[in-house]
């Protein structure tokens, strides 16, 4: 009976939020700038759930215009500048690429990111408490997590003193991320290997210079390059025989060995409240930046095993996924 009840209070909590939502006829139109639909499903669906649960309803009084970079990278400034003439309401620009490319196409626009790995130090804000100008949003805290990374695979590797890290240039949440792998390696007793890889073709050579310095483990930064190169990066590890952690789950699932990140599906749900506070009047400059509540730890076992190394039981106790 009372979940009943439940059910019904919520009913007319939706009912009542799209009338609100309607009652001024306007149809509100976000513009949104990522690489593909099939890069975090889940976040993109918890995104589009929360608005509708607030009482935006596609077709009705709410159009996203989305505009796919699809790997390629030089495009995202031209198609930041299709979302203007559109006359968006808002743009959602989820990390820091995207980000990028849409501050330098509008000071107007309010914009949105939702998993951005380090909106401070990259310049994309002027402070979390008070972001400044038209950009604010959530941060993964990618260049903490980082840190935390490190110390995750000291304590599964005790030995470890060589750690490598793949890096893309061109993503501006990388510099501040390989610059704190670098403070913190010493006092880890770790000594850090940079290697770059501005496309996938430079995976190869990458993992080869990792493998003729004899670095023993592979801390892979964040980005849309190396997320559409779950595959390929995983398979490298493997031949290399080199223990491999990632951001992104998606990692794991195609093979890494381990993963430490945020949820995004949680950063992005929350997302869609900031949206439609901006909808509703609120400044971006006046929107603090969010930080994660949410973390998640994912390990692959059949790579842990592939690679010849054993992954601690009270390791594995505190995972939220374990891939057997």
């Amino acid at each position: 009976m009372r979940r009943r009840s439940l059910l019904a209070g919520s009913a007319v909590f939706l009912a009542a939020s799209t009338v609100r939502a309607q009652q001024s006829g306007k149809v509100y139109r976000i513009g949104f700038l990522w690489e593909n639909p099939m890069t975090f499903p889940d976040a993109l669906a918890a995104f589009r759930e929360e608005l509708h649960r607030l009482g935006y309803v596609e077709g009705r009084n709410l159009v996203i215009e989305f505009k796919w970079a699809e790997g390629k990278p030089e495009r995202m400034r031209e198609l930041a500048e299709e979302l203007i003439r559109l006359r968006v309401d808002v743009i959602v620009a989820p990390s820091s690429v995207y980000t990028g490319a849409a501050k330098q196409a509008t000071s107007t626009i309010p914009i949105i990111f939702l998993s951005h790995a380090d909106p401070l130090r990259t310049g994309h804000v002027t402070s979390l408490a008070r972001p400044g100008a038209n950009v604010t949003g959530f941060s993964l805290m990618m260049t903490e997590t980082n840190v935390k990374s490190l110390e995750l695979l000291k304590e599964v590797l005790p030995d470890l003193s060589h750690v490598a890290v793949l890096f893309d240039p061109a993503t501006p949440s990388h510099a501040p991320g390989l610059q704190a792998a670098q403070l913190v390696g010493p006092v880890l007793g770790l000594h850090i290997q940079p290697a770059a890889a501005p496309t996938a073709a430079d995976f190869e050579g990458a993992f080869s210079a990792m493998s003729k310095e004899r670095a023993q483990a592979v801390l892979v930064l964040s980005t849309p390059l190396f997320i559409a190169g779950a595959k390929p990066l995983a398979e490298l590890g493997l031949r290399h025989r080199l223990p491999s952690l990632y951001g992104p789950k998606q990692h794991v699932e195609a093979g890494g060995l381990m993963s430490y990140s945020p949820d995004r599906a949680d950063l992005w749900r929350r997302g869609a409240g900031y949206v439609d506070q901006v909808l509703k009047g609120a400044k971006p400059a006046d929107l603090a930046v969010q930080q994660p509540t949410k973390f998640e730890l994912s390990v692959n076992l059949r790579t842990a095993k592939a690679i010849g190394i054993t992954i601690p039981q009270s390791f594995l106790a505190r995972a939220d996924e374990v891939i057997e």
